[in-house]
């Protein structure tokens, strides 16, 4: 399988280099040359399997020809060994034909882990096979970044930096972070909002001469490796409740964009997926995107569910190029004019297509909270406020009747205490293993919102294991 740039620049690349470079050198994210296709018999042949096993067969045409190729099977069933529930990727039934798919099973309690308990063994593989060390460094609006920590800590060959906003994670997300005192990991509290963090990342893997010097890779989902593994949870969800046979629609918590667009990648591959409903919260750039047509950014406002709190949706760009016939000179035209902006309309035709999969439905800290005790009072599930955000969104959609809707439930309650507290009386407790995360040290160092400053802190850390 080879991989292609969203802004068609970029030299096309095997999985493995994917995997390390994150970010295309022309500034696009790779998608894979051409999408495979699953029959519908090679997709019944997924029912009944445990979810290692079929995670590893939805990946497998993602990995051909890679190092990773033959130890496939083996690493899927490592990742997902330690995870807390059987099934790994539970649904429970909330209403009449709709679910939940419970996604925070893993070590860090949030969806994230799903694709970088696997990211992580994956960097080991190849960086082993080829004798090489990367620096990672990411942004996180909460949960990237204790998911990604988790997973690359204490490893040989990766030295990893998260930034994370100050003051606009939940406590509980800042210290899954902060209290991973490993020599390989450090933690930046930068002064601002999480598109400021993300933009000083970007800025790093744009300035070719630095990202070479440190040879620097990406944990978030501008990762293919992110979305390829965020796939299989899509076909576990669907093939238990009938596919091929039986259509689903899936809705979703968004902010980034990247857990939705697995979504697509799955329907692309032959997944009867009949709707996507986002998700959004008073940050809803894409919500306002798919009423109208204009992507136009506004300020950030803090809420309750801040792993949402964002207004650069990095992984729409891959929507683009696949509605825009990828057209890599077209998205760079279209993204170059958002950044001068901040707002850019879709051509007519690539709106419209989107439409016809996609909607958007918002939700503000009240209208969030009256959702968690509602669920709460119907259901007797405790969902967190982003979880809550994507089965409230599914509720209000243009859906049939008929068809089963699947919410993903991306956060462990006890991720967010104090806003489940508030809606529902009840404050969920961590589970054994994070039990006394409160009492553990923390280790961070706070920054700027600035390129520079970041940038010789990222020198600084990982020259000294180059030295």
């Amino acid at each position: 399988m080879k991989y292609v740039s969203t802004r068609g620049q970029a030299p096309v690349l095997g999985f493995d280099d994917v995997l390390l470079a994150g970010l295309a050198r022309d500034g696009g994210l790779y998608v894979p040359e051409h999408w495979p296709a699953f029959s519908a018999a090679e997709i019944r042949a997924l029912r009944g399997l445990p979810y290692d096993r079929l995670a590893a067969r939805v990946m497998a045409p993602f990995v051909a020809g890679s190092v990773c190729a033959g130890r496939l099977d083996e690493l899927v069933t490592q990742s997902y060994a330690g995870f807390t529930h059987p099934a790994v990727a539970p649904l429970k039934q909330i209403g009449h034909n709709q679910w939940v798919c419970e996604l925070f099973h893993g070590p860090t309690l949030a969806f994230k882990d799903y694709a970088l308990q696997l990211v992580g063994r994956l960097f080991d593989h190849v960086l082993t096979a080829r004798g090489q060390r990367v620096t990672i460094v990411g942004a996180t609006s909460g949960d990237t970044g204790s998911a990604a920590i988790e997973a690359c800590r204490d490893r040989a060959a990766v030295d990893i930096v998260i930034l994370h906003p100050e003051g606009r994670t939940s406590e509980v997300q800042r210290r899954q972070m902060t209290t991973i005192l490993s020599g390989n990991v450090r933690n930046l509290a930068v002064a601002g909002t999480f598109d400021d963090c993300q933009d000083i990342v970007k800025a790093l893997f744009n300035d070719l001469a630095f990202r070479d010097e440190l040879s620097l890779s990406a944990v978030n989902s501008i990762n293919w490796a992110r979305v390829m593994a965020q796939v299989a949870y899509y076909f576990a969800a669907a093939v238990a409740l009938g596919a091929p046979d039986v259509p689903v629609s899936f809705s979703v918590p968004t902010g980034n964009f990247g857990n939705v667009f697995a979504g697509y990648v799955a329907r692309q591959m032959g997944l009867p997926i009949e709707r996507l409903v986002v998700g959004s919260n008073s940050n809803d750039i894409l919500t306002r995107f798919f009423e109208g047509g204009v992507m136009k950014a506004d300020g950030v406002v803090p809420t309750l569910s801040p792993s949402m709190d964002i207004q650069v949706s990095s992984n729409f760009e891959r929507l683009m190029f696949e509605t825009l016939g990828r057209d890599g000179q077209a998205v760079e035209r279209l993204m170059g004019e958002f950044r001068a902006h901040g707002a850019v309309a879709m051509p007519q035709g690539a709106w419209t297509a989107m439409r016809t999969l996609f909607e958007g439905h918002r939700f503000d800290d009240e209208a969030t909270l009256a959702l968690m005790k509602s669920f709460a009072q119907s259901t007797g599930e405790v969902l967190d406020p982003h979880s809550a955000i994507g089965a409230g969104a599914g509720l209000k959609a243009r859906l049939k009747p008929e068809t089963p809707l699947v919410a993903l439930a991306t956060a462990h309650p006890a991720k967010f205490p104090d806003a489940v507290e508030r809606a529902t009386g009840h404050r969920p407790a961590l589970p054994p293993h994070l039990a006394d995360l409160f009492q553990r040290p923390e280790r961070f160092d706070t920054i700027a919102a600035d390129i520079g400053a970041v940038r010789d802190y990222v020198r600084a850390f990982a020259g000294r294991s180059r030295a």
